[in-house]
């Protein structure tokens, strides 16, 4: 399991890249906009961490920019820690076993969402190619918020 990156929802994207970057230092690394999603996600590094994240070797900061306005109460700009592992049907299943409700199952062998004890929403994304869809999985629904 590798620690990959923790969201966070941003209201204005200039005003966030200018803290993040220009006073904080932290430096952009990449940036994937979705005009059907309608967001934009930029994630960011520190410096002394970019050959690492070159290599894939270290977490980023993502910000989330949703285009559409939305204020974000209650803690909502907080968005999930995400880790990728080598199996994510094995990790859903030890964690289901184990009494963790699986809120978005991993139906395409690519991405689950679970939450820990405390409400952190918690991304598990498949390392490598996706895995072939496998029961009970793909047909299981959704079963709260991610």
């Amino acid at each position: 399991m590798r620690y990959l990156h923790t969201m966070v929802r941003v209201k204005d994207l200039d005003a966030s890249l200018h803290f993040y970057c220009d006073l904080f230092g932290l430096q952009e690394v990449r940036r994937f906009e979705n005009e059907k999603g309608r967001f934009t996600l930029v994630f960011l590094a520190a410096e002394d961490d970019m050959d690492a994240v070159r290599t894939g070797l270290a977490p980023c900061l993502e910000l989330t920019y949703n285009w559409d306005t939305e204020d974000y109460t209650g803690g909502r700009n907080f968005g999930h820690l995400a880790y990728q592992v080598d199996d994510i049907y094995a990790i859903c299943q030890k964690l289901m076993d184990n009494g963790v409700t699986i809120n978005r199952p991993p139906r395409d062998g690519h991405m689950a969402f679970v939450r820990s004890p405390d409400g952190i929403s918690i991304e598990i994304l498949q390392k490598g190619a996706d895995l072939p869809p496998q029961e009970p999985w793909a047909s299981m629904p959704n079963t709260g918020a991610w």
